[in-house]
């Protein structure tokens, strides 16, 4: 499907990393573009940035009615036809530690961002599409974003992998859900990333990360990430997969 100058996307999670990304390679594309943040984001400075194709909405992704104002927003810019999910939280957590037991509220908000977040984008923003004409044979497309963690969870990461897990089997169904409707849905499974999430970690952590990716044996770059998204909207083909960009790392145990 090709961007034009009608069209407009939303990026939950746009104020930073590789929600920052995409949302400058999709405003750059000719889409107006909504950053859909928390308000302690850097989303209304990105906003003012880019200008009047641009805006943030407030959003916490757990709330209908907050992602609802955002998908609003969005078709007040254009033809909501691109959404994309990477708003998250990587919370860590053994299930039993020395300071005990995982706490379930721990597991059940990590779940309710990463998980229940993206499903509430993909249904509001699958709902504003179906009004679309069809270009290039589709109404719309939505790009979520999973993890390797989702296949390769590490020691520690029982309630991340299980939430990025959830969003990779939520994707063929969705877009056998959505066919009739001609709106395509792919998932990213990104290796290990230069995000915000990673910005706390020793330069010796960093290295010893990019380490273990066999080719290139580096982090991956948001703006990568922004990239692959350009090609699932472009390619007609790409629906219902779930795609790992990770340099053909398989994350060990810990």
């Amino acid at each position: 499907m090709k961007i034009t100058d009608t069209t407009s996307a939303l990026v939950t999670g746009g104020g930073s990393g590789l929600g920052e990304a995409t949302v400058r390679r999709l405003h750059e594309l000719g889409a107006a573009v909504v950053i859909a943040d928390l308000e302690s984001s850097r989303g209304a400075a990105l906003a003012d940035e880019l200008g009047e194709r641009a805006r943030f909405v407030a959003t916490d992704v757990r709330d209908e009615a907050a992602m609802g104002a955002a998908v609003a927003a969005a078709k007040e810019l254009g033809e909501l036809r691109v959404v994309v999910t990477c708003a998250g939280v990587a919370t860590p957590g053994r299930i039993l530690s020395r300071r005990g037991r995982l706490p379930l509220e721990t597991y059940r908000t990590v779940l309710e961002i990463n998980s229940v977040g993206s499903f509430n984008a993909l249904a509001q923003g699958a709902e504003a599409m179906v009004d679309n004409e069809p270009v290039d044979g589709d109404r719309g497309v939505v790009v979520m974003t999973a993890s390797i963690a989702a296949f390769d969870g590490q020691v520690g990461q029982a309630a991340y992998a299980s939430s990025k897990g959830a969003i990779a089997a939520l994707t063929l169904t969705a877009a056998r859900d959505l066919a009739d409707k001609q709106i395509r849905v792919v998932t990213i499974a990104p290796g290990t990333m230069e995000t915000p999430m990673m910005a706390g970690l020793p330069a010796e952590t960093k290295e010893s990360l990019a380490a273990l990716v066999p080719h290139p044996a580096r982090l991956g770059r948001p703006e990568e990430y922004a990239q692959l998204v350009e090609a699932v909207v472009a390619h007609p083909l790409l629906n219902g997969e779930v795609i790992r960009m990770d340099g053909a790392l398989r994350m060990p145990p810990r």
